[in-house]
């Protein structure tokens, strides 16, 4: 029978794979570079496997069946560390380290009310903060980076067990001259002949906005915003109009700036703030037990 991989292997590989430098992953694993190296190699022994290309020199490739086991020790660590949450889920809930990722349009203006209620709430919890788009989070999630992410729906989140938080409604924002801010609230139609700004691709924003106009994405402007904050001064400059969430408006993203804020006319016109973690999670407990703290968090900034 040939003998099983040991965690702290796993670790080694796993961390070589996401380092790409032999001596990043030894630091990262606290060990010597020679002791990285020689359980790597030990490990090809033991498995009777090529998991280095080593002809790619100095550089480090991993082969075919190389990349197939290290997706495998990941999966196998997290089912390790899995043992350790539940015992730790069941004797103290809500505290030790809590990785949370967010999306950058909900991050800069939910955390200034939101941090101050989990340190009250759950002073035993070290939450560590991941901010980036969807995509990147939701792919930390399934590569255990992540323990649970906060997301605005609909996005592609499959895969995911999904708890719906809030709703946050879009806001119409206009140049101060245009027609439309003569109304009190922009029928969603009279915005499809608009040239429509955009947030660039992997915002899950950009889909949203652009799902609530019914618009083609063809037919927006040609630039891409890189932020809302720019998106907005690209509207006071009079290139187009836009959507943005009212959470991010009560955060101040468009103080300043020479816009007219309108409320919508129409059916579906908001996202909603959603928590999504994997599914069977020892720990999901905990993270419905953030959702009434989030949604109070939510209310406080749009007071």
């Amino acid at each position: 029978m040939t003998p099983l991989p040991t965690p702290q292997q796993l670790r080694y590989l796993v961390t070589l794979a996401e380092t790409g430098h032999f001596g990043r992953a030894a630091s990262a694993c606290a060990v010597s570079q020679s002791t990285l190296s020689a359980g790597i190699l030990v490990l090809e022994r033991q498995l009777n496997a090529q998991i280095l290309d080593r002809s790619a020199g100095k550089h480090v490739a991993f082969t075919a069946l190389g990349l197939e086991l290290v997706a495998k020790a990941r999966h196998a660590l997290a089912a390790l560390a899995s043992l350790a949450d539940t015992a730790d889920a069941a004797r103290a809930p809500m505290a030790g380290p809590l990785r949370l990722g967010i999306i950058p349009t909900v991050g800069p203006f939910l955390l200034p009310s939101l941090m101050p209620a989990l340190r009250a709430r759950y002073p035993a919890l070290q939450l560590f903060l991941r901010e980036d788009q969807t995509a990147a989070l939701l792919a930390q999630l399934q590569s255990d980076q992540l323990d649970v992410l906060l997301l605005a729906e609909p996005c592609a989140c499959m895969g995911t067990e999904s708890l719906p938080v809030k709703r946050d409604e879009f806001l119409a924002v206009l140049p101060m001259d245009h027609p439309l801010a003569a109304r009190e609230e922009v029928p969603v139609s009279a915005l499809v002949a608009e040239r429509l700004l955009l947030l660039e691709d992997g915002h899950c924003l950009r889909d949203q906005v652009l799902s609530v106009c019914g618009a083609n994405p063809m037919k927006a402007g040609a630039f891409a915003a890189t932020s809302l904050h720019t998106l907005i001064h690209m509207v006071a400059g009079g290139l187009g109009v836009t959507l943005v969430p009212r959470l991010a408006v009560a955060g101040g993203v468009t103080n300043g700036a020479e816009v007219a804020l309108r409320r919508l006319e129409g059916a579906g016109t908001w996202r909603t703030l959603s928590l999504a973690w994997q599914p069977a999670s020892p720990r999901a407990a905990d993270y419905r037990a953030l959702a009434p703290l989030i949604a109070g968090a939510v209310d406080r900034c749009l007071l």
